[in-house]
Parts: structure tokens; sequence; C-alpha cells
């Protein structure tokens, strides 16, 4: 019987050891669901992590992997980081000669992800979601990361109108950490007279909704960007709502992808490498001049 490639998790930058720890559980996760099928997760894109992806490649090898199935833990693309996945690839290729990869597409707003951001926004509503109108007077912030490629930003909006399709809630409005407009106080502003025009009586209502898949330096500038903006106005009700997690939706949508990037249906690294996509005609010739670090 052919041994299936392996499947590598390779998730986007973080010092933090709540999210290297979430990262483990989704591998924990898919090693229970999928027996058949060794796998590794790591992050790229900063230094000093504490779960390196380069790791991850020598564990697997170790073990007797020559191919890999690479899958980017990410909600949206990156664009350009100081390190593009590519470009450790084409490093463990040169510690371990003959090792092949294919990689698959970055898990996007897809229909599970979205269920789950609809069960954090429930969560965070508690008894105040129950009825079609109390979501009617709700707005929702979904919150991404940031990041200087206008392409990657649009897939957060993109994100956003299809969370908002169907579910009831007054809109759902975008922001950014770092490196795009608006930033979460300007959202937040935006929710707040989005509300005010709506005119559905009682205070505004608001829940920030991050779009990161674990928890780290970039969600805790959120909360600290919307506490101080919900200190400022205190006659908006501001809820936030979890991160999405390791949750069994999460693995389902990495073994799909998994499938269609063995299957040969995946478009390669595109989302987790340098983006060739210009944002004024030229193409970008390396990931290296882009300024900023995986984690911001």
């Amino acid at each position: 019987m052919t041994t299936p490639p392996a499947l590598l998790i390779a998730g986007h930058g973080t010092r933090d050891e709540g999210g290297a720890d979430a990262l483990r559980a989704l591998v924990r996760l898919l090693g229970e669901r999928h027996p058949e099928v060794p796998v590794a997760g790591g992050f790229f894109g900063v230094p000093a992590s504490p779960l390196p992806l380069d790791d991850a490649i020598d564990g697997l090898v170790g073990e007797g992997a020559n191919r890999l199935a690479v899958i980017p833990l990410l909600t949206a693309p990156t664009g350009p980081v100081p390190e593009a996945l590519p470009e450790v690839l084409e490093r463990a290729g040169e510690r371990h000669p003959g090792l092949g990869h294919v990689c698959g597409t970055e898990l996007g707003p897809h229909p599970k992800l979205l269920d789950v951001l609809e069960r954090r926004l429930d969560e965070a509503l508690g008894s105040g979601a129950r009825r079609p109108a109390d979501r009617a007077r709700t707005t929702v912030l979904l919150v991404g990361r940031g990041a200087a490629d206008p392409y990657a930003n649009a897939e957060v909006v993109r994100a956003a109108r299809l969370l908002w399709e169907g579910r009831g809630f007054a809109g759902v409005e975008t922001a950014f950490v770092t490196q795009a407009a608006p930033d979460v106080p300007a959202g937040l502003d935006r929710c707040r007279a989005l509300a005010a025009a709506a005119g559905t009586g009682g205070p505004a209502r608001v829940v920030v909704l991050p779009y990161f898949l674990f928890a780290g330096g970039p969600v805790e500038r959120l909360w600290m960007q919307a506490e101080g903006w919900a200190a400022a106005h205190p006659d908006t009700e501001v809820y936030a709502a979890q991160v999405i997690g390791p949750e069994a939706e999460v693995a389902d949508v990495v073994m799909e992808r998994y499938r269609a990037a063995v299957a040969g249906a995946s478009c390669g690294c595109r989302a987790a490498a340098e983006d060739a996509r210009p944002a004024h005609g030229a193409p970008r010739e390396s990931a290296s001049l882009a300024a900023g670090t995986g984690e911001r």
C-alpha cells in the first residue's frame, strides 16, 4: 500500500505559547481522526517561534516521510512576509535531499469556518442572541491582521460579506489590527454610525470578532484598542468574541485542503509566499523587500 504524503500544517508566525498550544491541539485532533496520515505543524514568518516549522519538517522526515502536503493555516493570504513559506520549504529540501512537497491553499472563508465564527458571536452575546430582533440590532466588526497587500485585505472583506449573508445581523464591518485601514477604533466608529442610522432603538450594540485562528500578539492589541474605544463610548454596548481556535471544523477544512493538494487540485503556496500580484503594475521581486514581521 502506498504511504500517503505527510500533512504539514504551516501557521503564520507567532511567538505566543498559547498559539503554539492551540496548533499542537489541532495536530493531535487531526492525528486522532486520521491516523493513516502522518501530521505535524509549526509556524513560519517570525524568529524565535515556540513551534518552528523547520522542526516540524525535520520530525516528519525523521519518521520516514519523503513527501509533504503543506497546508497554510491562514484565514486569508498574508501578503509579503520577511520569510515566506516557499523559502522555508526550499531550505528543508537542502537539508533533506529528495524531499518532495505540494502546497495547498489557505483555509479562507470556508462555510465551516463561518459556522464557527457565528458560534463565537452567539457565545459572546449569550442570551442576547436568542431572538431575530436581537441579531437585527447587532453589528459585527470582523477584525483581520492586516497586510500591505490590498488583495490579502480584500479576503477579509469577502469573509465579512459571507458572514453577513442570511444570518440576520444588522451588518458586518471590517477592520485591521495593523498596516491597513480602517483600524479597530475607526471600524467601531463605523459600526456605531450604522446603528444610529438604523434607528433600532436602545443603545448601539457591537460584537468585536477576531478573524484569527489562534490567540497571540495581534489579538491582544485588538482587545486593547477595542477596550479603549468602549471606555470612551459608554453609550455603545461592546461585546468581545473569541478566536476560532482548534475546532473540529478547522480540522475538517485542513483535511479538505490536504486531499485537494494531494489530488493536484490546489494552486500552490500562493497565499503564504511573496505575493506576485502587484499593487501598482510591477511584480514584486522578493518578499524580503517587505517591511514588518510575521507577528504584527
